[in-house]
């Protein structure tokens, strides 16, 4: 297999883990909170497993794993987030969670997949998304619950409204999908929250960057990101002239 195979098929894996630890705990009527604690567990324990066996020498980035910085001096580290929206997936019923595996060589992603369990829809690297044309009238820009400001200042700009959702790579698939235009994240986040969504928006043909405007790097020391602002290109200057206010 070829990286964008091994991450799709790492991605795919973790979510069916994943949807059916979901199911198991329903039915004995295992609390939300202690779900969460074994879910993220375990699907980074099986990411880790199956990299061990498929790419030895990498390294490995993850949210729920110990960070070994020699990953700082290798040529290739996997940056994943085994289950991203931890809190919704404890939510009987919801989709708003995610899988991301990415990996990165030389700073940049070279491969990457985001899955979406709950609906059943992998994205990746390997089939690379057509850019979706803007059908949302209104213009459509999607953030965090938390994070309202700096996103109805972007819609304003271009004439939109906003909505809200949990986890980074739902609110990206968003946009690579076409049912939303502009992804604002105006805070700092972890590179495993933005890795794999990025690679796989810049793969479609959406433009990526920090809050700021900044280019995105990765494996840094101390592995955060300005914030993410993924746009359809027709509103990534107005977008960004407003979010530099």
């Amino acid at each position: 297999m070829n990286d964008h195979e091994i991450a799709g098929l790492l991605a795919r894996e973790a979510g069916e883990l994943l949807l059916e630890l979901r199911e198991k705990a329903v039915e004995k009527g295992i609390s939300g909170y202690q779900l969460q604690l074994t879910a993220d567990r375990e699907a980074h324990l099986h990411i880790s497993r199956r990299l061990s066996e498929l790419c030895p020498e990498d390294f490995l980035l993850s949210e729920e794993g110990r960070d070994d910085k020699a990953r700082l001096g290798a040529e290739r580290v996997w940056i994943v987030d085994p289950l991203d929206g931890t809190q919704d997936y404890g939510r009987v019923g919801s989709v708003e969670w995610a899988v991301h595996v990415a990996l990165v060589e030389g700073g940049q992603p070279s491969a990457a997949a985001v899955n979406l369990p709950a609906i059943g829809t992998l994205y990746g690297t390997l089939q690379i998304p057509t850019k979706q044309d803007s059908v949302n009238d209104p213009p459509i820009v999607i953030t965090s619950r938390s994070q309202w400001g700096e996103a109805e200042a972007v819609a304003a700009s271009v004439g939109g409204v906003v909505h809200s959702v949990g986890s980074a790579g739902v609110k990206a698939m968003a946009v690579v999908g076409g049912s939303a235009d502009i992804y604002v994240h105006p805070s700092g986040l972890y590179e495993w929250d933005v890795c794999a969504p990025a690679a796989v928006a810049i793969a479609a043909g959406l433009d990526v960057s920090g809050v700021d405007g900044s280019h995105l790097t990765y494996n840094k020391e101390r592995p955060v990101v300005p914030g993410l602002l993924i746009s359809k290109p027709e509103y990534t200057a107005v977008a960004l002239e407003t979010l530099r206010y």
